[in-house]
Order: C-alpha cells, then structure tokens, then sequence
C-alpha cells in the first residue's frame, strides 16, 4: 500500500511548479490505472498515493483547463482536452509511414491481409479497423463483407487482433468486455468460455503477440502484436491468411507481425513523448 503522501519526490520535482505537475499526471494515470470511467477523489487519491485534499484542488483546477470533466457530485471522469492532446500527437505522425509499414508486411508475408486496428473513441471498449494493405485486390475478392470488417472485429473478446488489445488493458475493462456476448458471425474458433479466454490474455502478454484460428471468420486464421504508446495499449496490427494456406501461424510470420508493431509503436510514441 502506498503512503498517504506517495513517493518521495525527486530533486526535479521539488520545486512547486514540476511538483505540481508531476501529481496532475499521477492524477491522470489514476484513472487508467483504476479502469472503468468515473472515479471519486478518494479512490483516485488511493491509486495515485497522493492526500484527499490535493487531489481534490487538482481535479477542480483541471476542470476549468478541460483535462476533468465533473458527472454527479463528487464523481469526476478524464475531461476531453485529454483526447485533444492524443489527436495533436497523432497529426505529428509522418504521413504514410504506418501505411508503408503495412504493405511492407504485406509484402514479406507473400499476400497476408494487413489491418490495423486502434482502440475505439467511441462506443465501449471496441476496435476500430483504420487502415488495410490487401495489395491489388479489394475485399470483396476474398470473400469478405464490409461487416465482416466493421461489425463483428470491432469486439474485443473476438479474434487475434481483439484479444491483444484486450490483453493489455485494465481489468476492470477486462471484465466488461468478458460479459459481453460472442458476436453473431463470429467463426468457429471464437473462444466463448470466459476462463479460458481470460487465460489467454496472460499467454498474449507473455508471448507479445496472439493467435487466432478462425475466431473472426470462418476460413480466416491470423496473428496479431500490440501497439503500445508511452506504456498504454492503443491498437494491434494484424495478419489475415486462409487457413487453407496458412494452418498455424508459422514463427516467420509472427515475428514478422511483431516487427511490424513494434515499428508502428515507435513512430507514434515518438511525438507524443514531445506532447508530454
């Protein structure tokens, strides 16, 4: 258990003005620490080690800056300013260079179906599909549907590229996202035991990466990395094949598909980490 007064500071945040800003960010990392949405002063004061009363005047200054938003009394949820910071960092971005970063994996992995996929800005823990390499051909040609693509991927608890990002966030998220039901469509392979799901979330944190055997679609294996920016999951990249061609994903490909996150995770991670 942390101390009522948290950690010591360090010789650069003694002063009053750094000391200050250091406790708004452990606020902040607070509430995704906590999980779920709306939190009290109290518990956010357990979770970031710092006194009732400090917290309290950081939640109410940060009201007026955007970066809180007040639901009810007493209950306070992270504010929209926060998202306007992530968009800025996110127009800062190369163009093109997480697009290259797909056609190259495409290309490596002789014609897998590259999808990127980023955490959902609205609706739920949901994944939202944001960008594609399918080389020349459009999905159609290989059978799949618009919904297939936009409906039934956007759970998290459903295919490799679900469950990575699944994996790397809150519990309490977790456990949401567990008691919703399997999406109609859903493949074969969907795992629809919760316990067994939820023991995979630990292999996919070990390991780095997913494997999904006709979870999504039938017909359809994959595998799937995480994108993680500044410590916090994002998105996950993944790799379609049919399970005609590829029966399991074999290592080349998966270290492949890892490269190829960790590649996107470090061009996105570099102007945020200015941003902050």
């Amino acid at each position: 258990m942390r101390s009522p007064g948290g950690p010591a500071a360090s010789p650069t945040t003694r002063s009053g003005g750094s000391e200050h800003a250091e406790r708004v960010f452990r606020v902040q990392q607070a509430f995704t620490s906590l999980g779920g949405d709306i939190h009290g002063p109290g518990e956010l004061a357990r979770e970031s080690g710092l006194d009732d009363s400090a917290v309290f005047r950081i939640l109410q200054s940060g009201i007026y800056q955007g970066v809180f938003e007040r639901v009810g009394r007493g209950r306070y949820r992270l504010g929209r300013g926060t998202a306007h910071l992530a968009i800025h960092a996110l127009a800062h971005v190369p163009d093109n260079a997480s697009h290259e970063i797909l056609e190259e994996l495409h290309d490596a992995t002789r014609g897998g179906l590259v999808m990127l996929y980023l955490l959902a800005p609205f609706g739920g823990a949901k994944r939202q599909c944001v960008d594609m390499a399918v080389g020349d051909s459009d999905l159609s040609e290989y059978g799949l549907t618009p919904r297939e693509v936009l409906c039934v991927t956007r759970s998290l608890r459903t295919g490799a590229s679900g469950r990575t990002i699944l994996a790397y966030l809150p519990e309490a998220i977790q456990q949401r996202v567990l008691a919703e039901p399997v999406p109609e469509g859903a493949g074969p392979g969907a795992i629809h035991d919760n316990e067994t799901l939820f023991a995979s979330l630990a292999d996919i944190r070990d390991q780095g990466y997913a494997v999904g055997l006709q979870e999504c679609m039938t017909g359809w294996n994959s595998c799937a990395a995480p994108i993680v920016w500044d410590d916090s999951i994002m998105g996950s990249l993944l790799l379609l094949k049919p399970a005609a061609i590829m029966p399991e994903p074999p290592n080349t490909v998966i270290e492949a598909t890892k490269a190829a996150a960790a590649r996107l995770s470090r061009i996105a991670t570099a102007p945020w980490a200015v941003m902050r």
